[in-house]
């Protein structure tokens, strides 16, 4: 699972965050927005680019039946997150070593939450 640069984080958000599909249109215009932390004014070409990108990654469906085309995320931000964190922990050799600074590092109520999830049983 590749990394994302600003701008493919950028959509992905909006995707993540979108009720329906977008068109590149829209994410433009959205990205574009007054407040937003780009700021900067997108050629849609370059949302486009951005969007095969994200496409090509596996992470963005285009919806090609109608015209303009519209895209949405293949996967949630949550399941996102955990193909990196499986990612990285499979690149080193001591993984307990690894898990162990994780969860030096987290709070007193996500390692509550993470305490609770581990005694949870799990559907197989």
């Amino acid at each position: 699972m590749a990394t994302l640069g600003d701008l493919e984080r950028s959509v992905m958000d909006l995707l993540w965050d979108a009720k329906s599909p977008l068109t590149a249109n829209e994410l433009r215009d959205q990205l574009a927005a007054p407040g937003d932390a780009q700021g900067k004014e997108l050629a849609v070409t370059t949302v486009l680019t951005v969007l095969a990108r994200l496409e090509k990654k596996g992470l963005v469906a285009r919806e090609r039946d109608i015209r303009p085309h519209r895209y949405t995320s293949v996967t949630s931000r949550e399941e996102h997150t955990v193909s990196l964190m499986n990612e990285a922990l499979g690149t080193v050799l001591d993984r307990e070593a690894v898990l162990a600074r994780f969860i030096g590092g987290i709070s007193a109520e996500e390692a509550q939450s993470l305490r609770v999830l581990l005694e949870t049983p799990r559907s197989a």
